[in-house]
């Protein structure tokens, strides 16, 4: 079956656009700045299959160390760089598709890297001039599964109104939930994430000529007996990230269920999928998907090359990865993608498209 029954509004994802605040770091150049003289600790940067990123830091001291930020500070530059990096990818995917934020009917803002009351939802509201009744949701502390689980919300309202158009915005400043010192727990953190941020509008495809993906469907899978593989904690005054060791072991051995559960709905096979947009999660998660589902290297080169120029950008890694396929120009209707992110929960959620 080509997958293309659903009732209602057919539903298209239409438009995406990044960008990456802050200044562009090479990772060589982070463990001295961070003041890592442990050559263990050093070893974690260098071996991440990660070239440079983009974070917001302070300059470096007399000493040539990045200084660490307080609480207060962090909290300053997540809201500061969150509203700015938000507007900038709100501006350019309505550009992008003639659309006005009145034409908008849907918003949801993700975020895992700070905290806002009101959210981020209320200040584009009153910066760009969405209409005063707009559906809205702040989705806060899903980590880097939250952006297919924002998407949801959005399909459904377009599906069931058979109207509308629906607007995703990932933000993630992960420099803002650093903490900066020599334990290897920290070190991992602050060798792998990126500050990122991530747009895309849904609706119906009013374009006769570009080749759209309709969204299929969605499936989720939570391993609760690993929730705390991945966890904020509360350090002394901070938020510090923390990540398992096992946790490329954890989703290789469950990343087939939701995968297999998705495409039977569709009377679809793993080798039916064209395209691959995975969250960049880190090399060994990535090695172990690509291993357990057996794909190839080629399959996720999007998300390799997002890794390798940006690190993980958290919510909205899968959305970078996306762009680059779609300006790799090389996808052809009727094609199958699949979009894969995974985070805290232990969750891995998936998303079916067709072009």
């Amino acid at each position: 079956m080509s997958g293309k029954t659903q009732t209602g509004q057919e539903t298209y994802l239409l438009g995406v656009a990044t960008t990456n605040p802050g200044d562009k770091y090479w990772q060589r150049d982070l463990p001295s700045l961070f003041g890592l003289q442990n050559k263990k600790n050093a070893s974690i940067f260098i071996n991440s299959n990660i070239e440079s990123r983009y974070l917001s830091l302070p300059a470096a001291d007399d000493s040539g160390r990045i200084p660490e930020e307080t609480s207060l500070e962090l909290w300053h530059k997540h809201r500061k760089q969150s509203i700015h990096a938000g507007g900038t990818v709100i501006t350019e995917v309505l550009k992008e598709l003639n659309l006005k934020p009145t034409d908008i009917d849907y918003l949801v803002c993700v975020t895992s890297t700070g905290f806002l009351c009101p959210g981020l939802t209320a200040y584009f509201v009153k910066e760009f001039g969405f209409k005063s009744n707009i559906h809205r949701i702040d989705l806060v502390g899903m980590g880097c599964h939250g952006g297919l689980n924002g998407m949801q919300p959005i399909v459904n309202y377009c599906r069931q109104f058979n109207k509308g158009h629906g607007l995703l915005v990932c933000v993630e400043i992960c420099s803002s939930a650093y903490v900066i010192d020599t334990t290897i727990s920290n070190a991992v953190v602050n060798s792998l994430f990126g500050d990122g941020c991530a747009a895309a509008v849904f609706g119906p495809n009013l374009s006769a000529i570009a080749c759209k993906p309709q969204i299929l469907g969605f499936e989720s899978h939570i391993a609760t007996e690993e929730i705390s593989a991945m966890r904020f904690d509360f350090d002394g005054s901070k938020n510090s990230f923390y990540l398992d060791r096992n946790i490329p072991y954890v989703i290789g051995n469950q990343v087939d269920q939701p995968v297999n559960a998705l495409l039977k709905r569709f009377d679809l096979k793993i080798r039916d999928v064209s395209h691959w947009i995975i969250h960049s999660g880190g090399k060994k998660v990535l090695d172990s998907i690509k291993y357990a589902l057996n794909i190839s290297a080629h399959d996720i080169r999007h998300t390799v090359s997002v890794l390798r120029d940006f690190g993980n950008l958290s919510s909205g890694s899968f959305l970078f990865s996306y762009q680059r396929l779609i300006q790799e120009n090389l996808v052809r209707e009727g094609d199958y993608a699949l979009l894969m992110t995974m985070g805290p929960g232990m969750s891995i959620e998936c998303c079916l498209l067709q072009f």
